[in-house]
């Protein structure tokens, strides 16, 4: 098996990953962290869809998807932290006034976990962001120490996942996922590494 992780440009692929079987559910797609949260309240069914299928057509896209030969088996959303609602989070720090990019979720479909797709993502979104001029990514996932975490929140990543990966931690937050406290994870980008 071979992953290739792209820019997330093609809505369909996206749609796949992150949207609902109904399209006139309010499922997340992965807006709640990456617009204010009056227009995610106010963004109804198909109305979703359609301002993501707008965010996929913009550069950058709205994060990077995985692929398995043709087949997109895996998301991640990432994006410069000043366009989420990490900017203005009271929970996770902001720790100075580099311009970085947040990587908030990772989503691998069902069939698929546990072949390493994540870890591709998180590789891909580190580069999609570095050849976007992001001098650091950051990463909140949660700090479970092996313990189970419940899937539908699994979305955070782990802490193991993005120290493999070249994250450090830089620091705790007031954030928990499942019970469970999440970390700030970064990777500077200046580096090369």
């Amino acid at each position: 098996m071979t992953i290739d992780v792209r820019p997330a440009s093609v809505f369909e692929d996206v749609r796949a990953l992150v949207g609902p079987k109904s399209p006139d559910a309010n499922v997340c797609w992965c807006l709640s962290h990456r617009i204010p949260s009056k227009l995610n309240n106010e963004l109804r069914g198909p109305a979703r869809g359609a301002y993501v299928a707008e965010l996929c057509r913009k550069d950058p896209a709205p994060g990077v998807l995985a692929y398995d030969g043709g087949e997109p088996v895996g998301w991640a959303g990432v994006a410069p932290r000043a366009d989420t609602s990490y900017a203005r989070s009271r929970t996770i720090p902001h720790l100075d006034d580099l311009p970085v990019w947040s990587l908030w979720c990772i989503r691998v479909r069902p069939g698929h976990r546990k072949q390493g797709i994540s870890h591709a993502l998180i590789d891909g979104a580190a580069e999609f962001a570095r050849s976007h001029g992001a001098p650091v990514l950051e990463a909140y996932p949660v700090d479970n120490g092996g313990a189970k975490v419940d899937a539908t929140m699994a979305y955070v990543g782990f802490r193991e996942n993005f120290e493999r990966a070249g994250f450090v931690h830089a620091s705790d937050t007031t954030s928990r996922v499942s019970g469970h406290p999440r970390v700030l994870m970064r990777k500077d980008l200046r580096t090369g590494s």
